[in-house]
C-alpha cells in the first residue's frame, strides 16, 4: 500500500472527520504506574528488559484487579542516577481515592507494587491515601507519533503550571484524540487537548470542577454513561467530579436513555437520549496498517426529570 493511501496524522484526520470522543475512556479503576527514565519501548512495560521472574509476578497482580500499567516520567530532562518513583492508584469511589507510592533502583524492589495492589483492595487502604492528584499525558511517540507531537508540548505548559502534578506517560488509549490527559486517582480523561486548553482544563480540575467540552469519560463507568454525564456538563457547567451519578439506563429500539442524577442540592436531574453509529472504515492509529470501523455515541436528547417521576 502507498504512503499516499494513508492519513498525514491520525489526530488531524480524527479532527477533520469530527469524530466524537464522549463515552471513550477506558474502563478501569487501578493503575500501576513506574518511572522509567530510559527509552519507551513500543509496548511499554511489556518491552522493558527487566528481571523475568519480577515482571511476571507484576504483570499477574495487575491483571487479577485489571490494573492498567503505565510507564511514566518527568517531563524535560532526566537524570539517569538516583531511585525512581512507582506508584499504585486506586479510585474506590467518592471519599476512597489511593496513593500508594515506593521507590525502586532494582528489579526486585517493583515487587513492591505486588503488595500495594493487595493493600489497595482492603477497606482501609483510603486512610493511606496522599490527596495530590497526577495529572498524566501521553507522550509514547513509540506508540504513535500523534501522542509526542501533540503531547509533549501539553506536557510542557502544564509542567510549567504543576510540576510537581505533572507526569508523562504511556500509551492511555485513543490515539487519535491526542493529546490525551489521564487524571488520577479521579479516573477523568480528555481528548483533543492542546497547551492553552490543557491548562484551563486542569486549572478548573485542580479547583474542583470538570469540564464537559474535552471530556472523553470517568472510567468507573461504561460508554453510554460516560457520554450521558459529559451531556450533563455540557448543559450545566462544570461540576465535581462525583457531583453526578447514574441513577438508571434503559434502550428502547436503540435509542439510550440515561438518567444522570445531581448529588447537589440545586442540581436538576437529567434524562439524557443517546444513539450509537458505526463510522466509515478508517485509518484510527497513525500505526495503523488496515482500515478500522469506531463507535460513535451522538446525544440525541437532554431533558429535565419531572420531580414526579424521580
Amino acid at each position: 500500500m502507498s504512503a499516499s493511501s494513508f492519513p498525514a496524522r491520525c489526530a488531524d484526520a480524527a479532527r477533520q472527520r469530527g469524530d466524537s470522543i464522549g463515552g471513550t475512556a477506558p474502563r478501569g479503576t487501578y493503575w500501576v504506574l513506574i518511572e522509567y527514565r530510559g527509552g519507551w519501548p513500543v509496548n511499554g512495560f511489556d518491552g522493558l528488559d527487566l528481571d523475568s521472574d519480577v515482571k511476571t509476578e507484576v504483570f499477574n497482580a495487575a491483571r487479577a484487579l485489571r490494573a492498567r500499567i503505565l510507564l511514566i516520567r518527568r517531563h524535560g530532562k532526566r537524570a539517569r542516577e538516583g531511585s525512581a518513583h512507582w506508584a499504585v492508584m486506586h479510585l474506590g469511589g467518592p471519599g476512597n481515592l489511593v496513593q500508594l507510592w515506593g521507590t525502586w533502583s532494582e528489579d526486585s524492589d517493583l515487587l513492591g507494587i505486588v503488595s500495594a495492589l493487595q493493600r489497595c483492595t482492603d477497606a482501609s487502604a483510603s486512610s493511606m491515601a496522599t490527596q495530590n492528584p497526577l495529572v498524566l499525558v501521553c507522550a509514547h511517540g513509540q506508540h504513535d507519533v500523534c501522542c509526542a507531537i501533540r503531547g509533549r508540548p501539553v506536557a510542557a505548559a502544564l509542567d510549567q503550571r504543576w510540576p510537581e502534578y505533572v507526569w508523562e506517560c504511556t500509551h492511555v488509549g485513543g490515539d487519535r484524540f491526542a493529546a490525551n490527559i489521564l487524571l488520577v486517582p479521579d479516573g477523568v480523561y480528555y481528548g483533543n487537548m492542546d497547551a492553552d486548553s490543557a491548562v484551563g482544563v486542569v486549572d478548573r480540575y485542580l479547583s474542583g470542577r470538570v469540564v464537559g467540552e474535552y471530556l472523553r469519560g470517568y472510567t468507573d463507568h461504561g460508554p453510554m454513561e460516560q457520554a450521558a454525564i459529559r451531556a450533563a456538563l455540557n448543559r450545566n457547567g462544570p461540576a465535581g467530579r462525583f457531583d453526578y451519578t447514574i441513577a438508571d439506563v434503559a434502550v428502547d429500539d436503540g435509542l439510550w436513555t440515561v438518567r444522570v442524577r445531581g448529588r447537589r442540592p440545586g442540581q436538576t436531574d437529567l434524562d439524557v437520549g443517546l444513539r450509537v453509529s458505526r463510522s466509515d472504515p478508517e485509518y484510527l492509529t497513525c500505526r495503523g496498517l488496515e482500515r478500522a470501523v469506531a463507535s460513535r455515541i451522538g446525544v440525541v436528547s437532554v431533558r429535565p426529570v419531572d420531580a414526579g417521576t424521580r
